[in-house]
């Protein structure tokens, strides 16, 4: 369409400069002739104008079609960025807020789960009299208490940390008792 208009446009001025540049004055037709070509240049003219005319809504419904498609992207950005951060939000309020959990031993409890070196040295200062079972224990205990420090509950524990789920899952129920009668209190 607009390729179509620049061609109507740039026939209209051709024909209506043709005949008073190329045309001689003393000739008797040249007047008949320039009425003509004015008429058909006037006549492109006009066809391109409504041409453009029509266009003009569709460039528009274009134009909102652009701004609906850039305005949906930036809902679904700012959708996403306010779920994060209420999903953040709540995670951080439910360690501020669980019962009777020290802030600080639950920072000490994570530490311990994620910070291998730590871990490594407090086996050997602490297990030189105990087995490799012990050590085991041990570290699955620390898990188990990371996890019960973020909320998690006894299921969770069993099926997840102690990989024990489905017809293991009373045998899961009877490792996770043993290690608190070992490690710790009976919270879970």
């Amino acid at each position: 369409m607009q390729l179509k208009i620049l061609v109507l446009s740039a026939s209209a001025l051709a024909l209506w400069l043709t005949p008073l540049t190329a045309l001689d004055k003393k000739v008797s037709w040249h007047k008949a002739i320039q009425g003509v070509s004015l008429f058909a240049g006037i006549a492109c003219a006009v066809t391109a104008g409504n041409i453009a005319r029509k266009l003009v809504p569709e460039l528009e419904i274009e134009l909102i079609k652009e701004r609906a498609i850039k305005a949906d992207i930036i809902d679904e950005i700012g959708t996403s960025a306010y779920v994060s951060q209420q999903q953040r939000q709540k995670e951080a309020e439910g360690i501020l807020v669980s019962p009777g959990v020290d802030i600080e031993e639950g920072r000490k409890a994570l530490e311990a789960v994620y910070n291998e070196d730590f871990q490594s040295e407090h086996i050997t200062t602490a297990n030189d009299d105990t087995s490799e079972k012990d050590a085991s224990d041990l570290k699955l205990w620390w898990k188990v208490e990371a996890a019960q420090i973020e909320g998690k509950p006894a299921t969770w524990i069993i099926e997840n940390l102690l990989g024990k789920k489905g017809r293991k899952f009373n045998e899961g129920k009877l490792q996770l008792a043993e290690l608190l009668k070992k490690f710790g209190d009976n919270s879970v």
